[in-house]
């Protein structure tokens, strides 16, 4: 039996990062397995070694996890890079390494999750759980009554339209939105598009997770009871990147069977290397196009040697240009131009009477 699991997890697993940081790590060239540079897709079987910028990473690491909730105040940036001036870690200053669960716009404020438990991190931010965000908008300016309404429904933005949302009026400039979504500051783009500018945005929930009192810049540790809500939300994401990496690859080596499209039709992959190379090849072609082979380049006739050529040019010789005579040589040219000779400079010009010459008077 194969005990062996992805690298990233394994990483993860350890509580050292995140599986997306991890891929990260490895995709920089920071991770060794047993002394030699990892690379994306590689596995960890018990026994293996594992270090990461030179530190030894076992299963030993994982210890006690931690769940915290912060109320990220503004200003503050949603990065494990500790060298980003306002990154989030060092803000924190807590003594294990945990790191965020998803992101917060620089700009704003509000509910944030931070943990050394890689696995629910990565089912968290699966697209696919639509789990639930909470916040509260302040506009520039009054909005008008067709606001809100627009915004439930939908708006195009980064080349999408965005997915139907709940928005509820405070006040005429102040609004709460719940998203299934989380598109790069999807909020304010969303309010740019209606012509609003956003002064101020707070988030307050996270699925069932309230910010509740926590005072801004502060953070806590989340119960229990919330931690077993927070796992009992995303129970249901039992699918893994690693499952759909495999079933991609097996995808790939299975071009010769015949496979089906969405309306059940089967078709052969275009790869089909027992289709014939040329339509001449093809059982029927000739049934179709006639019995007699068409003939090859090489074997066609050159042009005098077809048949039907000295009919055209051997029948009846034609003279050639020095053959030919001269107009005033052909029989007839002297009847079409008149019986007398026409003299050729000899005879006299006639003078011409009709004008008379104004140099003599």
């Amino acid at each position: 039996m194969d005990n062996s699991i992805s690298l990233n997890k394994f990483i993860s697993d350890t509580g050292y990062c995140s599986r997306r940081e991890a891929d990260n790590l490895i995709r920089e060239g920071r991770v060794m397995l047993n002394d030699q540079v990892a690379v994306l897709g590689n596995r960890f079987s018990p026994g293996d070694v594992v270090e990461v910028d030179g530190s030894l990473i076992t299963p030993d690491n994982k210890g006690k996890r931690v769940y915290l909730a912060l109320n990220k105040p503004a200003g503050i940036t949603s990065t494990t890079e500790e060298n980003v001036k306002g990154n989030i870690i060092s803000f924190v200053g807590y003594p294990k390494r945990i790191f965020p669960i998803g992101r917060l716009d620089k700009d704003s404020e509000g509910l944030i999750f931070l943990t050394n438990d890689g696995d629910i991190i990565n089912k968290i931010l699966r697209a696919g759980n639509s789990h639930e965000k909470e916040y509260i908008v302040r506009l520039n300016k009054a909005a008008d009554p067709h606001f809100a309404q627009r915004m439930s429904n939908g708006l195009p933005i980064m080349g999408t339209t965005t997915l139907p949302c709940k928005v509820i009026m405070i006040n005429r400039q102040t609004f709460r939105i719940i998203l299934t979504q989380g598109l790069n500051r999807q909020i304010r783009r969303m309010c740019e598009y209606l012509g609003y500018s956003v002064t101020g945005l707070q988030r307050v929930r996270i699925m069932n997770i309230s910010l509740g009192n926590l005072p801004l810049g502060k953070w806590r540790n989340l119960s229990d009871a919330e931690v077993n809500m927070l796992k009992e939300a995303v129970s249901h994401s039992t699918g893994t990147a690693e499952k759909k990496e495999k079933k991609k690859q097996s995808g790939r080596h299975e071009q010769g069977k015949t496979t089906s499209n969405r309306s059940g039709t089967p078709h052969h992959p275009k790869t089909d290397r027992n289709k014939p190379a040329y339509k001449k090849d093809n059982p029927g072609f000739k049934e179709k196009h006639g019995s007699k082979e068409k003939s090859e380049f090489k074997d066609k006739p050159k042009f005098k040697d077809r048949a039907g050529y000295k009919k055209q040019t051997e029948s009846k010789d034609k003279p050639g240009f020095k053959d030919k005579p001269f107009s005033k040589d052909k029989p007839g040219f002297k009847e079409k131009r008149g019986s007398g000779d026409r003299s050729q400079g000899s005879g006299k010009v006639k003078k011409s009477t009709g004008r008379k010459n104004f140099r003599s008077r």
